[in-house]
Formats: C-alpha cells, structure tokens, sequence
C-alpha cells in the first residue's frame, strides 16, 4: 500500500496526477482499496463521479470537504463547486 492511499480520505480535496483530468482539483465522495471516487460539481456530478486509482491522485488541501453538508440533492453539486472555487487558487499555486 503507498503512501497516497493512506493518506486520501472521504472529503479530500485532490488533484489528479494522471489521465485528462490531470491537473484538475476534486472532492473525494468515496474509497475503497484500490480506487477512490471523485467529483468536481461541473463535469463530474455526485451521481456519477469518477473513478480514479488512487496511485494517480494527490491530496492538495489541509482542508476537507465538509461531506456532513451534503444532502443528495443536485444543489450539492454547486456546494462542491463553490468550495473548490475557494480553493482552487490555492492549490494551483502549491502543487505547480
């Protein structure tokens, strides 16, 4: 198991280190193993987030997504991107 894996939780924010996302921030909504899940609020909804091996992200932010503030609704999708937004500065400026 690498380090990575133990260190990405439920709520993270992460940035992809591989594949067309690559460079792009997400929330994880989800792991397990191997792989977690991820989603943007844009592209990649709570409905269907994508699924990313854990070897190919990073977590980006000290700060997690407060997962308690979703309710299932689709207007969770603008919290997620309203919170990356905030951050999003941030993180470019530290992982690049």
């Amino acid at each position: 198991m690498s380090i990575t894996q133990n260190i990405v939780q439920k709520g993270d924010v992460v940035i992809a280190t591989a594949g067309k996302e690559k460079n792009q921030i997400f929330v994880v909504i989800e792991k397990d193993e191997k792989y977690c899940y991820l989603v943007d609020g844009k592209r990649l909804k709570i409905v269907k987030p994508k699924k990313k091996s854990l070897k190919h992200v990073q977590r980006a932010s000290k700060t997690p997504f407060p997962m308690e503030r979703l309710s299932g609704q689709e207007k969770d999708n603008a919290e997620i991107r309203k919170f990356l937004k905030e951050r999003s500065d941030y993180v470019k400026t530290r992982c690049h």
